[in-house]
């Protein structure tokens, strides 16, 4: 079976990429090869599915801080990244980490996209969704553990996050798990700030970390 990221490229490189350039007696016959190729997508992914042949699903969702791709196991929620990480770089990395048996599926996501819009239209303070935590391992899952603590509108600084867990110096390694977090937005990593108030490094970047903050400050 082929894999999404391999349709993903020939989506990205394909009939869409092409048509500027084509005649517009040849543009509209190539639009219906591509709402075909859509629909043949739609039914490789939900035989996959049926057949237990889907591990991972996928889906990618515009947002105020950019495309999001989010990714789903059966047993939930398994990713969520920022088009800064790359995304075809992310599904390469589940296709090893997980299974090579990834598809983009998006109904296996509807709920998390939906959670996620009302977020950013500040109707959700918080998440409730399956999550597949397998990501992170030893103290990077401690750390997600924890940060869920820290409600929204409000903020906690690295040290404290560390003072939390069963390594309270490993201020350090806090930024680390934060950095790393596999389910940003979901678990609050963006919360996490340095001791001197300052917002600190964000998965997202900089500007991400901040427009999260002011959204959940109003």
């Amino acid at each position: 079976m082929n894999t999404d990221v391999e349709l993903q490229g020939f989506e990205q490189h394909g009939f869409g990429q092409q048509d500027s350039e084509l005649p517009a007696e040849f543009a509209a016959v190539a639009a219906d090869e591509s709402d075909a190729l859509a629909r043949l997508h739609g039914k490789l992914a939900s035989a996959a599915a049926a057949d237990g042949l889907l591990d991972v699903a996928y889906r990618v969702m515009d947002s105020p801080v950019g495309p999001l791709l989010l990714a789903g196991t059966d047993a939930g929620l398994v990713r969520v990244a920022f088009a800064r990480e790359g995304h075809d770089a992310v599904l390469e990395q589940l296709a090893t980490a997980i299974s090579p048996r990834l598809l983009r599926a998006p109904a296996r996501l509807d709920s998390a996209a939906r959670e996620l819009d009302e977020y950013f239209a500040r109707r959700r303070h918080s998440f409730n969704l399956a999550l597949d935590f397998r990501l992170a391992k030893g103290f990077r899952r401690e750390v997600m553990a924890h940060l869920p603590e820290i409600g929204y509108g409000h903020t906690a600084s690295y040290a404290a996050v560390a003072a939390l867990t069963s390594s309270p110096r490993a201020v350090r390694a806090v930024g680390t798990a934060c950095a790393r977090n596999p389910l940003p937005l979901v678990v609050p990593c963006h919360r996490v700030i340095r001791s001197d108030g300052s917002q600190g490094a964000y998965l997202g970047g900089a500007d991400a970390k901040a427009l999260l903050l002011a959204l959940e400050s109003e």
